[in-house]
Parts: C-alpha cells; structure tokens; sequence
C-alpha cells in the first residue's frame, strides 16, 4: 500500500471515528460537544476531497476503494450512538438510527457472502447521498446538542417555567435565541428531520443492493 494523501486521509477519517466518542471521555460539556462536533466535520470533508483528489492524481487504489466505506460507516455509527446516548435515548433518534445500523450490518454481511461477486453491490450514486445526508443529520444534532446543554447550564436546574419568571425578574440571562424559538431546539428539530430522511434512503439503498443480490443467494445456485 502507498502511503498517497488520498490513502492518508481515508486512514485519519478511520482514525477520527472513535475520536468523537473519546472527546467526551477527555473534554466535559459544552467543549466536548463542540470538539466532536468540528473533528466530525473535519472528518466529513476528507470524504469528499479523498476521492477527488484520488481522481484527479490518478492515485485511486484498492486500499482506498476498501478503507473508504469502513472508514464512513464507522463514523456514522459511532456518532450516532454518542448522540443517542446524550439525547436522553429519544425514540425519534432511536428508530431511524436503527434503520441506519440494521442496513449497514444487513449490506456488510451481505458483502461478505458474496465474496467474489461483491462487485455486484458497488457504491451508488443513491448510497453517496445518503451517507452524506447522514453526515449532516449528525453535524446538526451535534451542534443542538452542544447548544441544549448550554441552555441547561444557564437554567441550572429551573423548570422552564420558573426560568421564564428569572428571567422576567432580572435574575436569569435569556437563553440565546433564534428567532421566536431557542437555538437549541432548531437545531434538534432539523437534525431529526435530516436523519430520517437519511434513514429512508438507508432504506432504500439497502434494498436495493438485496435485490441485486437475489439470484445469487438461491439455493439452486
């Protein structure tokens, strides 16, 4: 394997996967949300400029075309179980995240039955855009995550309606807002949206390559 910029930032993508969920070992809140928020985005950049770049220099190789979807599968998967985690366990997190990983294994283990014949399940179009729907869904909820505990520090420990009365009285400083709403919040609602958009075409996709995959897992074959 040569060691080509293209191969060295699919490799530091595979690195920073775990990373996001060590930031919250090593950093406390809101640093570690903000943290794993710009590492995964740094991450997520190197997606698109590694195979560009592969591309443009000629320096596609099959170490690269095996370590790319690794290295974005274990993003996505890592993250997501850091933001559920953080986000209470919320079932309209909890469903498309399962979508999302159930696919992923179901895709996975059908790769590797194929053997050979796992060319047959080759990255589409259609697959691009959804790990990078996927992406962003996670950077949104990151960054709502980061905001909704900084809204918890500034109510330190107050009902919303008692912060409201604080506030009013001049005892509390007015979480940041956007708009009629609190940042927080569009950011959580947004985040939600995108990743079940996310996990519909996971959906698809992941029937896709099983229907392709059909003629070859008959018994007669």
């Amino acid at each position: 394997m040569k060691w080509t910029i293209p191969n060295t930032l699919t490799f530091l993508r595979l690195l920073a996967a775990p990373g996001v969920a060590i930031m919250f070992l090593y950093f406390h809140r809101p640093w570690a949300d903000w943290f794993a928020l710009t590492l995964f985005v740094g991450a997520a950049v190197t997606d698109w400029f590694d195979g560009y770049l592969a591309r443009l220099w000629k320096q596609e190789s099959k170490f690269g075309a095996m370590l790319d979807p690794i290295a974005d599968k274990a993003m996505v998967l890592i993250a997501l179980m850091v933001i559920t985690g953080y986000n209470g366990m919320n079932p309209w997190l909890i469903l498309p995240a399962t979508v999302i990983v159930f696919r992923e294994v179901f895709v996975g283990g059908l790769r590797e039955y194929l053997g050979a014949k796992t060319g047959l399940l080759k990255v589409t179009k259609l697959a691009k855009w959804k790990t990078t729907l996927q992406m962003l869904a996670i950077a949104t909820l990151f960054l709502g995550t980061g905001l909704e505990y900084l809204n918890g520090v500034a109510m330190q420990g107050m009902t919303p309606e008692q912060y409201a009365d604080a506030v009013s009285a001049g005892l509390a400083d007015p979480i940041r807002a956007c708009g009629k709403g609190d940042c927080a919040s569009y950011a959580n609602l947004a985040g939600i949206w995108l990743l079940w958009l996310a996990a519909l075409l996971t959906a698809v996709t992941g029937w896709e390559y099983f229907a392709k995959s059909l003629p070859y897992l008959r018994d007669d074959q």
